[in-house]
């Protein structure tokens, strides 16, 4: 049969007669001819530049993941990402997991070479019948080419460029490897990226861990993570958990046995990626500030570190907890008097192990998310009281003793501003030893320490332990200088480490993903002073806590042998208090960010020991009784609490007075160094008429008289002296207040500075 077309008789005679309509309809067609073969031509080429290049598809193993920081035990406690991800082999990822989502995303997956034309053309047909692009029908590989080359716009042309990229994709690697990176980069809700990081943010677990039922889950967050995500709707993720156990079941992945128990398990969630990120906050951020530093926002960002860090969270939370609740003490005896919005109070603490230089906790304000300013290194106050001690550890290294006698304290003090006596609500003696001027924490005994000593010296002491620059001017030890709370605690830890300054650090090492070392912390810990004058000094402020101005600590549960000083500024705008035990340095600071009064007689004692009271006997709680042996090079020697001579029967026969009053006793054990001890006996308390026996033993012995009940100390310690732990405080805790001149000393010391 042949089909004839009739033209027009008259058809011939037209074209004729016009020939330009010939010429333009054949015109036509050929530009459209060409218009097309154009435009195909663009078409494909614009497909082709898509592409990715065969040296840029081999990069699509690389992908961000999130930096994760390790605690002291190595276990994670914070990540910093652009991209919450941590990468791991396929042999890692359990096999629930990995059916799961081959069941609901891709069951021919290891049947096809990137593309499934069963599942494209059931997908075509259901587009047709929508009139739009409703389903992609894209294959595990497509989806991996789609989230590492191409954007998520539902169009033809990008349709076609994912179906070259996925078969570029299958020629270059092996189904194993293109599934291990596509469970590393899909993306499962809530800021998680790949199996690893959802499982541990959602389920608490490794993906090599997870149950059926919480593979199902899993896999049921990659079509739609914002929708199904178990923490934004629990019943959505739960009807799409029981989809995907469908899917599993009817691809004979599980049997009827596990799908009936994997659909009656309930979902439960546990992020043990970030959930303690709770805590921490300052401590996480001077870390991310230095690795920020040190190797640049895109390593840190999007490299995968791993950062094993120095915390502590089981103290991190203690102190974040303490600090809390010192604040909430303090605002409510205030009450609302200093409330301010604008200038809330603030506090601090570091603790770190005096031995490494390790900060095991860090709080730097009352919260992060107000401010993230760290009032723990980068704020500086005044320290107050809290300086004395750098002042008495450079009178040490000058030869004074702990039993040497500060005489003259209501002298004046030359300035250039004229003499100057300063204030002192903590003693009216007129002289007592560096001991009881350091527990009672008195103002003249430290000011009259720094002029014998020298303010040059005291100063250069102070920047050997670490504390930083601070004024040439005799209010120096009163703590007129501006320190930081880290850099006071790594230098009261100088006190329990042997004299040796540990630099504060927070990580001790960083690594790529693959284990190579980046970053080692080794610490040159610097000899500030000697070991003699370490022991001293910590022998010296353990009585500032069993019976001076922090022994309020011992109220709240701290039993543990301890050294440490309170310090508290002007109009009680800082309240301050460092100690340490041989295995724990801790620093407390609490005041405004613009300096104001805390509360009227607001001390140290009462505001800060208790905070650091309470911290220290919940993070050494698990510490046994332990304190320093005395050097080889110290010895120890019985002497009078009032002339520092040796002690002679008489001295413990008068009544005790003034200073010596507190402690009930004028005669004491105290510490020396070696060839700063006294041979010269008491000249104070003499006796008229000696009896018979005493005036034997003093020819016997000259220059060391002891009563018949008590035996008197040698000489010299043997070679290596073991110094007792600090007792439990026998004397009412030592207040900060003003306390009446003693006897002795309203003989013998003249006028007194009254308050």
């Amino acid at each position: 049969m042949k089909l004839r077309i009739k033209l027009s008789p008259e058809l011939p005679a037209v074209l004729r007669r016009h020939p330009s309509i010939v010429l333009a309809g054949i015109g036509t067609l050929t530009l459209g001819l060409w218009v097309a073969i154009i435009g195909s031509l663009w078409y494909v080429h614009d497909i082709v530049v898509a592409v990715p290049a065969a040296e840029e598809l081999r990069t699509i193993s690389s992908m961000d993941q999130a930096t994760t920081l390790f605690d002291r035990a190595d276990k994670p406690a914070f990540t910093i990402f652009k991209e919450q991800r941590i990468e791991i082999p396929l042999a890692r990822v359990s096999p629930h997991l990995v059916n799961a989502i081959l069941a609901i995303e891709d069951q021919r997956f290891y049947d096809h070479n990137g593309i499934d034309v069963v599942r494209v053309a059931g997908a075509a047909l259901s587009n047709l019948r929508e009139g739009r692009l409703a389903q992609g029908g894209s294959t595990i590989t497509q989806q991996l080419a789609r989230q590492s080359f191409l954007t998520t716009e539902k169009t033809y042309r990008r349709k076609l460029t994912e179906i070259v990229v996925a078969a570029r994709l299958e020629g270059q690697f092996t189904k194993d490897q293109i599934l291990e990176m596509y469970l590393n980069k899909v993306y499962f809700g809530d800021g998680l990226y790949g199996v690893e990081a959802a499982s541990l943010g959602y389920l608490g677990k490794p993906a090599s861990a997870v149950t059926v039922a919480e593979a199902a889950l899993l896999a049921g967050l990659v079509k739609s993570p914002s929708s199904y995500a178990p923490t934004v709707s629990p019943e959505k993720a739960t009807a799409r958990r029981n989809v995907a156990l469908g899917a599993m079941f009817d691809a004979g992945m599980i049997d009827r046995v596990a799908y009936d128990a994997a659909i009656k398990e309930p979902v439960t969630l546990d992020d043990a990626l970030r959930r303690g990120e709770a805590f921490g906050q300052y401590f996480k951020e001077e870390v991310r500030r230095f690795l920020v530093q040190r190797f640049g926002w895109e390593r840190v960002y999007q490299g995968g570190l791993k950062v094993y860090t120095t915390v502590d969270l089981d103290m991190q939370k203690t102190a974040e907890a303490e600090i809390a609740r010192g604040i909430a003490d303090i605002e409510k005896r205030q009450r609302g008097k200093n409330s301010d919005e604008s200038n809330p109070l603030q506090a601090a603490l570091v603790a770190l192990d005096p031995r490494t230089g390790e900060v095991r906790a860090m709080v730097g304000g009352r919260d992060f998310e107000q401010s993230n300013f760290n009032r723990a290194t980068q704020a500086k106050r005044q320290p107050g009281s809290a300086f004395k001690p750098f002042v008495y550890a450079a009178a040490l290294e000058q030869g004074f003793s702990p039993g040497t006698v500060i005489t003259n304290l209501d002298d004046p003090i030359m300035t250039l501003q004229g003499a100057w006596v300063p204030e002192d609500e903590h003693s009216e003696e007129s002289s007592m030893t560096m001991r009881a001027a350091l527990r009672t924490s008195s103002n003249r005994a430290a000011v009259r320490m720094l002029e014998d000593v020298g303010i040059p010296v005291a100063v250069q002491y102070a920047k050997k332990l670490g504390v930083g620059s601070v004024p040439n001017v005799p209010s120096l030890a009163l703590g007129s200088g501006e320190v930081t709370v880290a850099s006071m605690t790594a230098a009261y830890a100088a006190f329990a480490n042997a004299g040796m300054v540990q630099t504060p650090i927070l990580v001790r090492r960083v690594e790529t993903t693959d284990g190579e070392v980046l970053f080692e912390t080794k610490q040159e810990p610097q000899q500030a002073v000697s070991a003699d004058t370490a022991f001293l000094m910590a022998n010296m402020m353990a009585d500032v806590i069993n019976a001076g101005t922090g022994a309020s600590a011992r109220s709240t549960g701290f039993r543990l042998p301890a050294a440490g000083k309170t310090g508290t500024t002007n109009d009680y705008h800082d309240a301050w208090f460092v100690g340490f035990t041989p295995r724990l340095a801790t620093g407390v600071w609490i005041g405004y960010d613009q300096p104001r009064t805390i509360i009227g007689g607001g001390y140290a004692s009462v505001l800060a020991v208790p905070v650091w009271g309470r911290f220290m006997a919940a993070a050494t709680s698990k510490d046994r009784p332990e304190w320093f042996k005395a050097p080889d090079n110290v010895t120890s020697v019985t002497i009078c609490r009032l002339s520092g001579k040796l002690a002679t029967d008489s001295c413990n026969d008068h009544s005790a007075h003034g200073e010596s009053a507190s402690s009930g006793s004028n005669v004491y054990t105290e510490y020396f160094v070696r060839g700063t001890e006294p041979t010269e006996s008491c000249p104070v308390h003499r006796r008229i008429l000696p009896s018979p026996l005493r005036a034997l033993a003093a020819l016997v012995s000259p220059g060391r008289v002891s009563d018949s009940s008590e035996s008197a100390p040698p000489q010299a310690a043997p070679a290596r002296a073991e110094a007792p732990a600090p007792a439990q405080p026998q004397a009412a805790p030592q207040q900060e207040q003003p306390k009446k001149r003693g006897f002795w000393g309203r003989i013998f010391g003249g006028g007194g500075n009254k308050k």
